[in-house]
């Protein structure tokens, strides 16, 4: 058998910039274990698997060692295959998922997704958390996410957590947060405990962050800056009980898996 795939930096408009990731459209869903093992032998932060159903896509997101609910760059990536590469003859794109329905959008040259917007609740500042990522917290807020709030831009690129002390928190990964000197607000996202110590840009945790600083800064359309090595540029927009999170991408790599 032989798997057609395609590798897109999302969130940049242009190569080895933004967060990487394979996708792989398939006439019909592999077993998990062949889906976890190609995405480890990619060993990116996500492989995206799409299966058409009606005139949607289910897709599945893998890291190199497990099975996530929710991946925004991966599902970014995935919409510019199906419009660039497969030619789908539409401006919008249904996406069902193990959190619910998704959808991605054409609008002015940039891809936009349409998220859940997820509210984070008050945690309180814990001396477990401040040592794990070796800050000094403002506050500190979860979901399925630790969600952490630092006092300035510069904060968040000194970051330097303990990634083994930092799996050991009950949390799926922890983003840091600031005010942006250029754009509204900063991140970073590190999840070790799911094999991904730092992601270069998330589109998923946007859901969190677009309802904390919107709410912050009394403004519903937002610029974000993922400021991680590679680093990625997100526009976003609060809209009632979703987000919309928009951005480019930029395919760097096409082939073939050759499974026997």
């Amino acid at each position: 058998m032989q798997l057609e795939f395609h590798q897109v930096d999302a969130f940049s408009d242009r190569p080895f910039s933004g967060n990487p990731a394979m996708v792989y459209k398939l006439d019909a869903w592999l077993s998990d274990e062949l889906m976890q093992k190609i995405a480890a032998e990619h060993n990116l932060a996500e492989t995206a698997f799409l299966v058409r159903e009606g005139q949607g896509w289910h897709i599945r997101w893998f890291t190199p060692t497990t099975e996530v609910p929710l991946c925004g760059h991966a599902t970014l990536a995935s919409a510019y295959v199906l419009f660039e590469i497969y030619k789908e003859p539409v401006s919008h794109l249904a996406f069902t998922c193990k959190s619910g329905p998704l959808s991605v959008s054409r609008e002015g040259g940039r891809l936009w997704l349409d998220f859940p917007a997820i509210v984070a609740s008050e945690v309180g500042v814990t001396l477990d958390v401040e040592r794990a990522l070796g800050v000094q917290a403002v506050d500190v807020l979860g979901s399925n996410e630790l969600f952490v709030v630092l006092e300035s831009e510069q904060a968040v690129l000194d970051c330097q957590p303990d990634m083994a002390a930092l799996a050991k928190l009950p949390w799926l990964g922890a983003i840091v947060t600031a005010r942006g000197s250029k754009q509204d607000f900063v991140s970073r996202y590190f999840a070790p405990a799911i094999g991904i110590n730092e992601d270069p840009v998330t589109g998923s945790t946007h859901c969190s962050l677009i309802p904390y600083w919107s709410k912050r800064l009394g403004k519903s359309s937002l610029t974000a800056y993922q400021c991680s090595a590679r680093g990625g540029e997100l526009f976003c927009r609060l809209e009632g009980d979703r987000v919309k999170i928009g951005g480019s991408a930029t395919l760097v790599a096409s082939g073939t898996l050759m499974l026997s």
